[in-house]
């Protein structure tokens, strides 16, 4: 299975930051660096909270239902009009489960690794998270997830499975960041060098996408 971050270098994945940057008003450049931190990072709290009973079976529920991947086929609309703010009100409600009170923290230091403020941070994930969210529910009808394992594995296997263990554990470092301190550099570095390389969570969607 291929990893999220080869979402952002296929054909939708460059759709996506641009429809992104155009709706938020952000350079290109820093939107994309933006989103290279921010969607594994996410991945990784979903992971979290998927460990647990009533946190898989919400996510499931909500991947079966609202957020089974329909976003994906009519992004042109979405970002032709401007992004409604129905999807940026649920982006942040997203946003909001998956990171609770590590949002601002994880905002902030992707923020600063980005060049973006904090805010501006905010506006690009709450249009990323729907449409993260329906990649997710794209590939969970691919791949007949229907158990919490099944759910498991999934997030796994795009978060780069056991292959990629020190970018799991600066994941799990950003989402426990108060938003300073040296742990801040390490975790931008590791996320957006690994983005250049193959394996890992850089080798880490191309081919349901079509991208290389």
């Amino acid at each position: 299975m291929s990893g999220i971050l080869d979402l952002l270098n296929s054909d939708l994945g460059k759709t996506i930051i641009s429809g992104v940057s155009g709706s938020t008003g952000t350079d290109e450049t820093r939107t994309s660096s933006a989103l290279t931190m921010a969607l594994p990072v996410l991945m990784k709290a979903m992971e979290r909270n998927a460990s647990t009973p009533q946190g898989a079976q919400g996510l499931m529920g909500a991947l079966m239902n609202k957020h089974d991947g329909s976003i994906l086929d009519n992004l042109g609309d979405l970002f032709s009009g401007g992004v409604n703010e129905d999807v940026k009100s649920d982006g942040d409600r997203i946003l909001s489960h998956v990171l609770g009170s590590k949002k601002q923290g994880v905002e902030k230091i992707i923020g600063e690794k980005s060049g973006l403020d904090a805010g501006a941070v905010a506006n690009i994930l709450k249009v990323a998270a729907p449409i993260l969210m329906g990649v997710l529910g794209k590939q969970s009808r691919q791949n007949n997830v229907s158990t919490p394992n099944d759910l498991s594995g999934l997030l796994g296997g795009l978060l780069g499975g056991n292959e990629a263990k020190q970018e799991q554990s600066f994941l799990e470092k950003i989402l426990d960041a108060d938003g300073d301190g040296s742990v801040v550099d390490d975790v931008a570095g590791m996320v957006l060098g690994s983005a250049k390389k193959k394996g890992g969570l850089g080798g880490l969607l191309g081919g349901l996408f079509g991208g290389k």
